[in-house]
Order: structure tokens, then C-alpha cells, then sequence
């Protein structure tokens, strides 16, 4: 993969710096027991949906958010290498919730329904270009994403070094946001919206419910859920088509699912997801 030079732009993120930070998500991931997956991602498995299911006698009200067509849009965050991809920075701490849910597959699945509906698609990415090294002050997962030179870009006006990059979407989905209809809104740049122009382009295309779905369960994903609650959207939540690390702090998966259980307006499953889409047509 391809990123900025570290070495000359002055952000002090050299490339032992790198590797060390690397590594050390690889040991915590270790400490958890976890050995990297190999193989494409499939389907939520049955160990997963068992361990994540939903409680049988819920204590709080359930709700549901209804399809309506041209009021509708599915949102996607961060579908780019190093978040799914076992060539990414992350792997070594997502990897066993996106092969466990079935993130990759999933996150395509939504791409090609809502498609084939005719519902429109906006994508929020996330980019760091050279200037953003140099911050004076992050948080602690803002700190290891600058230090392992995720999502890195050398320049917000160029894509040299973009392509196959961590930066760069996955594969299978470059037919879809790449298609001349999809919405790439400008780069978030911690973990929600409020810095970019999602929630003025789905505004401008009267979307007021938002089909959310993307990288990571409990970082960019569920502030991209809590931004858009709070600017009156209506908002279900795909949960296999998105994951977490799991570290020794915790796992990051269960900590947004139980989250999206109190807040969000609905809480799909890609297969009902699916079906609702094209029903909703």
C-alpha cells in the first residue's frame, strides 16, 4: 500500500514508528486470543449471530424505520482497504469481526440492492493528508491511526498513490461508488460527520431516513448514527454490515451493538435489509 512519505513531511511518523504501532495492535490482538482469518468474507456465522443475538424478552420498546422511496438513501462509511481488507493496517484487530460477521460481503450486498432499487448511495470516507499529522492533540484512537498511517493520502487535491493505497475503496465495491450516481462526500476526519458535507448532500436530496452501515462498529459508524439522530433523521442500522476490534480493552462490536439497540430507529440484518429495499422500491 501506498501512503504519504513520513519521512519528509514532518508529521514524526516515521516508519519505525509505524511498524511499531502496527505491531503493537497485533499484540493486543493477541492477548485476546486472536490469529488473523485468511479466506473471503461470507455470511454472518452461527457462533456469531448466537453470540450477538438480541435479547429474547427486551426491556425497552421496540421500534421500526419504514422505506420510503425518494426519502431514503443508504449510507456507508469508511468501505476502504484498511479497514476490510487483509492487506489493511486494522486487520490484525477487525479482521475476526468483519470474517465473523460477514462485513465485506454484507456491505456489498446493500451496494447492489440498493442499486438495483434505484436508491441513491452516498459514502462518507475517511482521508488524512500531511497537514493532519500535525494536530497538536488527539485521542487515543486518533493517535493510532495517524501513527500507523491509516487512510493516508499525500494530497487533498491529488490521487497520486490512491490507487490499491489503504486509502483506497475495496475492490468489489469500485463498480458501485464508482458508477457516476454515488454521493462521495468529503472526508470526516475523527469519527462523525460534523466536519464534512454528509448530512448538506443528503438534505439537498430530501433524504430525511438513512439505511447506515460501514467501518467501524463503534467509532466512525455509530457517530455517524448519533450525528444524524441528532439532526432529525430517521436512522436503521445494518449490524452485520459492520464490525469492530476486539482488543484488550474490550470489543468494540458488542459496545456499538448494544448502543444501536437503544438509540437506533431500526436494526436490521443485511437479509431483511435486502429485502426491504427492494421491496421498498
Amino acid at each position: 500500500m501506498t501512503h504519504h512519505d513520513h519521512d519528509t513531511c514532518g508529521c514524526d511518523a516515521t516508519p519505525e514508528r509505524v511498524d511499531l504501532a502496527r505491531r503493537r495492535l497485533l499484540a493486543g490482538a493477541a492477548a485476546t486470543g486472536f490469529t488473523a482469518l485468511g479466506g473471503a468474507a461470507h455470511a454472518a456465522t452461527p457462533e456469531a449471530m448466537t453470540a450477538y443475538a438480541d435479547p429474547q424478552t427486551p426491556g425497552l420498546p421496540q421500534v421500526d424505520m419504514e422505506i420510503t422511496p425518494g426519502r431514503t438513501a443508504l449510507v456507508v462509511t469508511d468501505p476502504q482497504i484498511d479497514f476490510l481488507s487483509e492487506d489493511g493496517v486494522t486487520w490484525g484487530v477487525v479482521g475476526e469481526s468483519v470474517t465473523e460477521q460477514g462485513t465485506v460481503d454484507n456491505i456489498e450486498r446493500l451496494f447492489a440492492a440498493a442499486k438495483a432499487a434505484g436508491m441513491p448511495v452516498f459514502i462518507s470516507p475517511h482521508y488524512y493528508y500531511p497537514h493532519d499529522h500535525k494536530w497538536h492533540f488527539e485521542g487515543t484512537l486518533e493517535k493510532t491511526m495517524h501513527s500507523i498511517g491509516m487512510f493516508d493520502r499525500p494530497d487533498a487535491l491529488s490521487l497520486d498513490g490512491f490507487e490499491g493505497s489503504g486509502a483506497d475503496w475495496m475492490p468489489q465495491y469500485k463498480r458501485y461508488i464508482e458508477d457516476g450516481e454515488t454521493i462521495v462526500c468529503s472526508p470526516h476526519k475523527v469519527y462523525g460527520p460534523a466536519q464534512n458535507d454528509l448530512n448538506l448532500q443528503l438534505r439537498k436530496r430530501g433524504i430525511d431516513k438513512v439505511i447506515l452501515a460501514g467501518m467501524s462498529a463503534n467509532l466512525c459508524t455509530q457517530a455517524h448514527l448519533y450525528e444524524l439522530l441528532e439532526l432529525g433523521y430517521e436512522v436503521a442500522v445494518v449490524r452485520d454490515a459492520t464490525a469492530g476490534a476486539k482488543v484488550p480493552e474490550g470489543d468494540g462490536y458488542l459496545a456499538a451493538l448494544i448502543n444501536f439497540r437503544m438509540v437506533a430507529n431500526g436494526l436490521w440484518w443485511t437479509d431483511d435489509a435486502v429485502t426491504r429495499i427492494a421491496q421498498g422500491a
